[in-house]
């Protein structure tokens, strides 16, 4: 039986750069009012971190820091940590396939406020690591005057994570988040207010976090939990689990396998009411 051999050039663009650009050129044709920019941001660039450092240095640029000057520390960042672009391709897979109203790369890589400050924040990450705190504090505070996300540039996030909408996100100094993480608006990651030190939510990977979840403290959020849109966590949830409520409880364990890719927010029919 004959078979079908397919030849893969390795100098190849990688499937999501290539996407980006093809639809990019295809919008450029169909909107020329929209041709300029989608060549600026992405048609004259040849790679996803050529294109990502232009258009997170326009974005952020002001009177300040210039966009020029912003744009070459985002692209020491990058040379200096190569996967910081290489996890920024998989956020942009993540929001592509877990947001229904994305209809393609180019959509968020342009607009969505999420997508966009999550890679700065990642930047801003990198300048903390290397002792630039100013720095890092003034792009975590553009962040906030642009996109209404604020995250600690002390924040350590993973890979693959979707922030949708992004607006009224508020993330602490200590706090981490896993891979496969999706998150909705107004989703707070913060402090008690008692506490100093190591104070802020762990979150494992794979946890789907609804619009306006408060998680307060340094407690552990498993591996593929669900804390439902609204809910007021205080103690810790085990992997696998659905916590509720204000203050939340649990109400069904097991959940859904991948909660944080089905994007699935309703509640088991058969509640289950579990004290945490």
């Amino acid at each position: 039986m004959s078979q079908r051999l397919e030849v893969v050039n390795p100098k190849a663009p990688p499937p999501v750069w290539a996407a980006l650009r093809n639809e990019a050129y295809a919008a450029a044709k169909s909107e020329a009012a929209l041709a300029s920019l989608l060549a600026a941001v992405i048609l004259n660039h040849d790679s996803l971190g050529d294109a990502l450092s232009y258009q997170l240095a326009r974005k952020l640029g002001d009177q300040e820091l210039r966009a020029m000057s912003l744009r070459d520390t985002i692209e020491e960042a990058y040379e200096a940590a190569p996967s910081i672009v290489e996890t920024a391709e998989l956020d942009l897979k993540a929001v592509f396939e877990r947001d229904p109203a994305c209809r393609g790369y180019v959509q968020p890589f342009l607009f969505f406020k999420g997508f966009l400050a999550l890679q700065t924040q990642r930047v801003a990450h990198w300048l903390w690591s290397e002792g630039r705190e100013t720095l890092a504090f003034y792009l975590q505070s553009r962040t906030s005057e642009l996109f209404q996300v604020d995250i600690h540039p002390a924040t350590q996030i993973g890979r693959g994570v979707f922030v949708d909408h992004g607006t009224g996100i508020v993330i602490g100094e200590t706090a981490v988040i896993g891979d496969d993480v999706s998150m909705l608006q107004g989703v707070t990651l913060g402090g008690t207010g008692a506490e100093r030190g190591d104070r802020h939510p762990k979150v494992g990977n794979g946890v789907l976090l609804g619009a306006g979840a408060k998680v307060l403290g340094n407690i552990r959020i498993g591996d593929y939990a669900k804390i439902a849109s609204g809910s007021v966590v205080l103690k810790d949830v085990p992997a696998g689990c659905t916590a509720a409520g204000v203050p939340a409880r649990l109400v069904n364990c097991p959940t859904c396998d991948e909660p944080a890719k089905s994007m699935d927010h309703t509640l088991a029919e058969a509640v289950y009411d579990y004290v945490i």
